[in-house]
């Protein structure tokens, strides 16, 4: 098996190698969809894992809320009252994916890190329905500890048709010499990772009904590494990428590749036998690893057939075209994995003085080429608005929004986004490896 990852586009979604993990998070919900407020609380707390077996739970920092579900589930049209609180002895930097247009929650733009003790709250209207992330980790490369990932689920306003809707957050943690669990970039480069899944450690077991459709919601929360995914012997038809819905399309043998921070959803029928299984395997480049079997049970199946091929999701308003031939065409390149002379600093060292990277008017196209002039792949990620992989002559895009990339080395990648939202937005890149810091730089969207 190799050890090389790929970039995310279509091609490589259905010939990714790879496994994946899972954990049961109750089924799909089918009240009515919601509007008006509705009230969370995070707390950024010290916390303990059991990463290693017939040892001491491990101390990591986490995004602790009410609740066992690892999921945060709401209705899109709602409004999310959230109130955030820091008791961790650092400064606390919220880090949102998939969020389009809210530009108040950009961290060092529209907020400041918040200090030990703080507390801060944030209105986020739910305009899109999709699979979102939130963590702590902008600044992480600087603290003491490696701390967890949540998700935010936003469910359509006409539910879905599947039985359960099902999230796999798949995280991962290195382990000092003391045992403990470090930062990225702060050692244990070549100590082998280790994962959980919706806050467990691997492998899972899960039983299912005969011909039960699942909604996976796959989010790759790895601090660093990319994954490929596989499920074995099912199908599965991916239906939204990075939140957006997607023309679905059956992930070949069932194998999808994602990079740090992205998430797809798909829909899986379990068409087996009662009382058979299927596995799910995730790879990182080294040795496969089983995380989770699906078995069947005896139970009567719970629809004689599998049901009809689905639909696609419904828009989250996202226009259909772009205008590329008046568009805004900048170039950048990412130079290597610590950002020296980049114009890349590190969040601990970012000033939202400097100028940006580049500024467009609303309502613009912009075409983004980006290369990967470092000799390892990089992650690259765009906040605030997705992004439409282009085609080589400018004559067409892939069918499917993108907010997180995987650049491989030497590769260059142009994608256009309209520029909707004004506001000052991130863009962040690391190298996807242990060792090396997240960057960021920051564009300006004027009215």
């Amino acid at each position: 098996m190799t050890d090389r990852m790929f970039p995310l586009t279509r091609r490589h979604l259905l010939a990714g190698i790879g496994g994946v993990a899972w954990c049961r998070a109750g089924a799909a919900r089918s009240e009515p969809a919601g509007s008006g407020a509705r009230a969370l609380t995070l707390e950024a707390v010290p916390a303990k894992l059991p990463l290693r077996e017939g040892q001491p739970d491990s101390a990591v920092w986490a995004l602790r809320a009410e609740g066992t579900d690892p999921a945060r589930r709401f209705w899109q049209g709602e409004t999310l009252e959230l109130t955030v609180s820091n008791t961790l002895p650092a400064p606390l930097a919220l880090n949102w994916h998939g969020l389009d247009g809210l530009a108040s929650v950009v961290p060092l733009m529209a907020r400041s890190p918040l200090p030990p003790g703080g507390t801060d709250r944030l209105s986020l209207p739910l305009r899109q329905a999709g699979t979102f992330l939130c963590d702590a980790r902008l600044l992480g490369d600087d603290l003491l500890s490696p701390s967890a990932a949540c998700a935010l689920i936003v469910a359509e306003r006409t539910p879905a048709p599947v039985d359960r809707d099902e999230l796999i957050l798949i995280e991962d943690w290195r382990l000092g010499r003391d045992g403990e669990p470090v930062a990225p970039a702060k050692g244990a480069q070549d100590v082998p990772p280790l994962y959980t899944v919706n806050g467990k450690v691997a492998p899972l077991d899960i039983t299912a009904r005969v011909h039960e459709r699942i909604r996976f919601r796959f989010i790759n929360a790895c601090q660093r590494n990319a994954i490929a995914l596989r499920i074995e012997k099912l199908e599965a038809r991916v239906m939204a990428i990075d939140s957006q819905p997607a023309e679905p399309f059956l992930a070949r043998n069932g194998q999808m590749v994602l990079a740090p921070g992205t998430r797809i959803d798909a829909f899986v029928d379990v068409a087996l036998a009662e009382k058979s299984g299927s596995t799910i395997v995730l790879h990182d480049g080294h040795a496969p690893r089983p995380l989770v079997t699906i078995r069947t049970t005896s139970e009567k199946p719970i629809r004689d057939a599998p049901l009809a091929i689905p639909s696609p999701l419904p828009s989250n308003g996202l226009p259909h075209k772009l205008d590329l031939k008046t568009a805004l065409r900048i170039e950048m390149k990412l130079d290597g994995p610590n950002g020296s002379g980049s114009g890349w600093p590190r969040p601990s060292r970012f000033d939202s003085r400097a100028a940006p990277a580049f500024r467009v008017k609303q309502g613009r196209t912009v075409v983004l080429t980006v290369t990967n002039a470092a000799p390892m792949p990089m992650a690259f990620h765009l906040h605030g608005h997705h992004v439409r992989l282009l085609d080589r002559l400018d004559d067409g895009w892939k069918p499917f929004w993108l907010d997180t990339l995987l650049i491989e080395a030497g590769r260059t990648h142009r994608m256009a986004f309209a520029a909707e939202f004004t506001g000052s937005w991130l863009m962040e890149a690391m190298a996807v490896q242990w060792g090396t810091p997240r960057l960021i730089r920051w564009f300006a969207v004027d009215q």
